[in-house]
């Protein structure tokens, strides 16, 4: 049985964060910091902070501007973080919010109706509250009949949620599936981090896939899916519900984002490109028919080695598109971002690969076929 992608949508936050702006912002905070801690610094006991900058920032990740939900609080050296007003049961979450507007986007744009839906999978990085499942309350919001679940392999959450919603399809559970990710990564960023604090952004991604009766439907068939998970401490988060029975310090860094890059950065490129050379010769799939490669956006100097180990040479803008300068990392979202913004230019029969890789280590690729 064929499975299509029959549309995507896509929610983008009205408020961005330019480098210069975040640099200040840190730079008042790191000024701030030496200035309460100069005499432990000046007897060597702990280190000073030093400036970042925009040069930095750009050379290091390709990334200029990113989007967020609240501005204000992530600017303010006094808090460094995003100011989100606390809900009621009785409201929708922010999560829930943002992926409602995504999906109508992405069923507007395979010309479908929520009660044309059987399912929603809420995959991303972060779950806003372990329960009540976000993707229950989406379909509720969205007045779906059927079923909806969460999962979370981050970066690759989307990739692993399409993988989910092919086998749901062909297993005969649902003839149609959103697949919904509310990345708000600002959320568990430090901001506080000269090394990281430039690296996320806020947005959500909606893919419809749906069983391919043979109709003149549009979109792209999913030719085949690969997942790969190697486990690593590289990139790790430690916020869970176990943290108080730990009588762990809530406030410590390791309970937000934290990585060794350059270890990632080594370990995970050759990982990617393996798999989906792989993925592509099993399928019989030369690399020079492959129109696009539709990456995760987390740094623009991994995707380009990336795809000069599958070309063989070095990617054109228009093979491996890149919205990272925009949008910075989005985790599992970025990969669906570059495939909804660049795919409409593709011809009848064309092939590309979306892939997402990273915490984990986890890697998904699909490979999909213009109809």
């Amino acid at each position: 049985m064929s499975v299509v992608i029959s549309g995507t949508g896509i929610y983008t936050p009205e408020q961005s964060i330019n480098n210069k702006e975040l640099v200040e912002s840190y730079n008042q905070y790191a000024d701030s910091y030496n200035e309460r801690y100069k005499e432990d610094i000046s007897k060597g006991t702990i280190e000073a902070l030093t400036h970042s900058n925009e040069d930095f920032i750009k050379k290091v990740s390709g990334i200029e501007s990113r989007y967020v939900l609240d501005k204000e609080g992530i600017l303010d050296p006094e808090r460094m973080r995003p100011l989100l007003a606390e809900r009621s049961n009785e409201q929708p979450s922010v999560q829930a919010e943002i992926a409602v507007s995504a999906c109508l986007q992405a069923l507007e744009n395979a010309n479908k109706k929520a009660e044309d839906v059987d399912a929603v999978i809420c995959a991303c990085a972060n779950l806003q509250r372990a329960y009540p499942a976000v993707a229950i309350e989406i379909q509720d919001l969205l007045g779906i009949e059927g079923y909806a679940y969460d999962m979370n392999v981050a970066c690759s959450s989307s990739t692993f949620g399409i993988q989910n919603a092919v086998s749901d399809i062909r297993a005969g559970l649902a003839k149609s599936v959103l697949v919904v990710s509310p990345e708000i990564c600002s959320g568990h960023l430090n901001f506080k981090d000269r090394d990281g604090h430039f690296i996320f952004g806020d947005v959500c991604t909606a893919l419809l896939l749906e069983q391919d009766v043979g109709s003149d439907k549009k979109g792209y068939k999913i030719i085949d899916t690969r997942l790969k998970t190697v486990f690593s401490n590289n990139i790790r988060n430690n916020f869970g519900f176990l943290n108080q029975a730990e009588n762990s310090d809530l406030n410590s860094p390791d309970k937000l984002f934290i990585q060794e890059g350059k270890r990632v950065f080594k370990q995970v490129i050759p990982i990617v490109a393996s798999l989906i050379e792989d993925h592509l010769q099993k399928n019989n799939i030369p690399i020079d028919t492959v129109s696009r490669l539709w990456l995760h956006q987390a740094n623009l100097s991994m995707n380009q080695l990336i795809a000069k180990k599958l070309l063989g040479r070095d990617p054109g803008a228009e093979e491996m598109p890149i919205v990272l300068d925009e949008y910075a990392n989005t985790s599992s979202a970025g990969s669906i971002i570059a495939f909804h913004k660049y795919q409409d230019d593709l011809n009848v029969n064309d092939i590309g690969v979306i892939c997402s890789f990273g915490a984990g280590y986890s890697v998904g690729s699909i490979i999909v076929q213009k109809i």
